[in-house]
């Protein structure tokens, strides 16, 4: 076997449009049934039910990363096989879920033989199909339809585009309900502890803070004067002011407070900054996460939160600018 570079790159090209084209087809053909299907998911994730997805074949692969997916986002789903499910595997089915078979044909003997079993332990079925005129598609509750006009296989035999098509409907599907949901990143971190982004939103705050000779701190007795000064030495856009007894956190200046102190009058500079600061800033422990950091953020509109530690005395300062470097934003 030769593989001729030219006319293999013209296949590969071919194969990609077919694909695309499927995509294009299915994005335009979605309606009420989506809508319905989507409002059928809420319904059952709000009754605390469970997705249950099966499929046979190459459907079957979807169908488990469809699931995989919905996990991913805190909605409870899982893979059965239809043949071990006659086989006593329906014993995971309770009524209230929400079964999503998949079949391109819409004709596959397990699959239909599955639904009556489903439908007696009282779950409502989605037919997720290329075939809207299948028995699938008809017996069903509701109904999730991709549009395939061809396979991208030179035989027209291996499923290509179908495939791609039910992946990317499944997506589509899981990220309407995320957003309904108003699924956060902090969330999705929880569900995803050892990815990328569960290692960096579960670090503690003290890997993400600035501190050493990058804090700046002084009493808020200081003038607006040295604590500008501080600021501009540590290269901060804000400055934590303590208590002159005890070192306890009693405000913070940033660079808008600075600001608003120039328009104050004459001899600004020379005043004391605790007439300027803001007092009882939102501050976060040394011993948190940075998920709890970027909930501050997100919460409150901030550029900067004070770290401190379990008597109150500020460690360190996480940086709004500092967050999507570490990826958290």
């Amino acid at each position: 076997m030769a593989i001729a570079p030219k006319s293999a790159l013209a296949r590969a090209r071919q194969c990609i449009r077919i694909e695309c084209d499927a995509l294009e087809e299915t994005s335009r053909g979605l309606g009420a049934e989506f809508i319905d299907t989507a409002r059928a998911v809420e319904s059952a994730i709000a009754a605390g039910g469970k997705l249950i997805f099966s499929g046979v074949g190459k459907s079957a692969h979807i169908a488990g990363k469809i699931a995989a997916t919905f996990n991913s986002t805190g909605v409870s789903s899982c893979f059965l096989d239809p043949t071990q499910a006659l086989h006593g595997d329906l014993g995971l089915c309770y009524e209230g879920d929400l079964a999503i078979l998949l079949s391109n044909s819409g004709q596959s003997d397990e699959i239909l033989r599955l639904m009556p079993m489903l439908k007696r332990f009282g779950l409502r079925i989605v037919a997720f199909t290329g075939n809207p005129k299948s028995d699938l598609a008809r017996r069903a509750d509701h109904r999730l339809i991709y549009r395939v006009s061809l396979e991208a296989c030179p035989l027209k035999l291996a499923p290509t585009a179908s495939t791609t098509a039910a992946l990317a409907l499944g997506d589509a599907l899981a990220m309407v309900l995320l957003e309904a949901r108003g699924l956060t990143r902090d969330d999705f971190a929880k569900y995803h502890p050892a990815g990328n982004l569960g290692r960096v939103l579960l670090l503690p705050t003290r890997d993400i803070m600035r501190s050493g000779s990058r804090l700046a701190v002084a009493k808020d007795t200081v003038t607006v004067q040295e604590a500008i000064l501080a600021m501009t030495k540590a290269k901060s856009g804000s400055i934590a002011l303590v208590r002159a007894k005890g070192g306890r956190l009693s405000g913070i200046l940033t660079d808008g407070d600075f600001r608003r102190s120039a328009i104050s009058g004459p001899g600004f500079l020379e005043r004391p900054v605790s007439a300027f600061m803001t007092r009882s800033p939102k501050v976060i422990r040394d011993d948190a996460l940075a998920v709890d950091a970027l909930r501050l953020f997100e919460l409150h509109k901030i550029d900067d939160l004070i770290v401190v530690d379990s008597a109150g005395r500020p460690v360190g300062l996480i940086d709004g600018q500092d967050l999507p470097k570490f990826k958290i934003v």
